[in-house]
């Protein structure tokens, strides 16, 4: 089975308090109403591509809780609880913990430092892990320890300065291939992965998902679509622009994995 062969996938609805979620600089936040549209319009993708989907209430008090991925890291023998660098995020781990008991196995948890779920890519060979404003080395080494509890590997790598996550500025095509922005494309990072380096005026859709036979791009990137479709993978295309005045991208909306 391929790492992006989901059988489910668990989503958070956006809260009235998405409007005020986390961004880098002082634009404008996105409208509630744009960001339910997209979100809606993401469950009912994954739907279609037969996953069952599961969405959690809101969190008022969690502006960023939309993004269900950087609290947790699952796979379909256990999930790991992270935690943000983000103070205003911390809490939103002890509110996903009763559903994630209720859903897998195991859970473990980091023992200590700091890890976003953004920062993490999981590849057939091993799990990367970078290094960002909010996930330090010490949460990194925690979260490798945890992973080698379910059986995977993981290696620690440097996120470029100016990059916001890790997977900000990069996603699979295909298990051996992956998009990256220039900034990410460097032998150190990916070891024999072919990188595919994403046009720079669409860098900020280099965040795209691979589920199952299908890569989801956001629809304002037309040119990554392109590059995806030349790997013989079909894309599908999905609104992010409401998402994206909070700094967040297509992978940040789910939890996902394969049922054992």
């Amino acid at each position: 089975m391929a790492v992006y062969d989901f059988t489910h996938a668990l989503l958070r609805a956006p809260s009235q308090s998405v409007t005020q979620g986390l961004r880098d600089g002082d634009h404008d936040g996105p409208a509630y109403d744009d960001v339910l549209r997209e979100h809606t319009a993401y469950a009912a993708a994954l739907r279609s591509l037969g996953l069952a989907v599961e969405i959690l209430e809101p969190l008022e008090d969690y502006p960023d809780s939309i993004f269900v991925e950087d609290p947790a890291l699952v796979f379909g023998e256990g999930a790991i609880l992270l935690n943000s660098g983000a103070p205003s995020r911390a809490g939103e781990v002890a509110e996903i913990a009763p559903t994630l008991e209720r859903l897998f196995p195991q859970v473990l948890s980091l023992i200590e430092g700091h890890v976003d779920g953004g920062d993490v890519l999981v590849t057939p060979g091993e799990v990367l892990i970078g290094l960002s404003a909010r996930t330090d080395q010490t949460g990194a080494e925690a979260l490798i320890v945890a992973l080698a509890q379910l059986g995977r590997k993981g290696r620690v790598v440097a996120t470029p300065a100016g990059v916001l996550h890790f997977k900000t500025g990069c996603g699979l095509i295909e298990e051996e291939t992956v998009a990256v922005v220039a900034e990410l494309d460097d032998d150190a990072l990916f070891g024999g992965m072919r990188r595919v380096i994403v046009p720079a005026e669409e860098a900020a859709g280099a965040n795209l998902l691979r589920v199952r036979d299908t890569v989801l791009v956001g629809e304002e990137f037309p040119r990554i679509r392109d590059l995806v479709e030349a790997h013989g993978v079909t894309t599908m295309a999905l609104p992010v622009s409401a998402i994206g005045k909070i700094d967040a991208g297509l992978s940040c909306m789910s939890l996902r994995w394969l049922a054992t």
